[in-house]
């Protein structure tokens, strides 16, 4: 017996009844209310959340040995101990990434002040290096002072300060 050609080409149908329209338009009223109280969560977050944001990222950039990650944070007239300017805060950066295989960061809290557009972040930080086995070949703990602003949306150091501890 043969299937007549009309039955072969058919789509198969849906099993179950077809869900309402009431229901459906609940369903995207529901989404459209979710949206929209969503909303005011997706604004700018505060400056000092940026602010700390970015001292976040920029430390994972000296632990993921990345220093054009890091130099994205600092300002185009960055100053620093001993005059040093924002080229050689970079070539520090990458000297430090060539003589060590792995490098560490484990700062203390952020005392964070922010006065508009700009603001001063006070912490202590203690870096590692070495060659990435279990202990660090070297250690050093520092007190940092820096200054920020917010350049484009973006929060950049212009000048940092740091004494050696220990």
């Amino acid at each position: 017996m043969s299937i007549p050609f009309r039955m072969v080409n058919a789509k198969p149908t849906r099993a179950g009844p077809r869900p309402s329209r009431p229901l459906s338009r609940r369903v995207a009223a529901a989404l459209l209310a979710m949206a929209v109280s969503v909303l005011p969560a997706c604004g700018r977050a505060p400056a000092e959340t940026r602010l700390r944001q970015q001292v976040e990222a920029m430390q994972d950039a000296v632990s993921q040995r990345d220093p054009r990650g890091f130099m994205q944070g600092v300002a185009a007239d960055f100053q620093g101990n001993g005059g040093m300017d924002r080229d050689a805060l970079h070539n520090l950066l990458r000297v430090q990434v060539l003589a060590n295989a792995s490098i560490g960061v484990v700062s203390g809290p952020l005392d964070v002040q922010v006065s508009g557009d700009t603001a001063r972040v006070r912490f202590q930080a203690a870096l590692t290096g070495g060659s990435g086995r279990f202990v660090p070949d070297r250690a050093q703990a520092y007190e940092i002072d820096s200054g920020w602003r917010e350049e484009d949306g973006e929060w950049r150091v212009y000048y940092a300060k740091w004494e050696a501890k220990l």
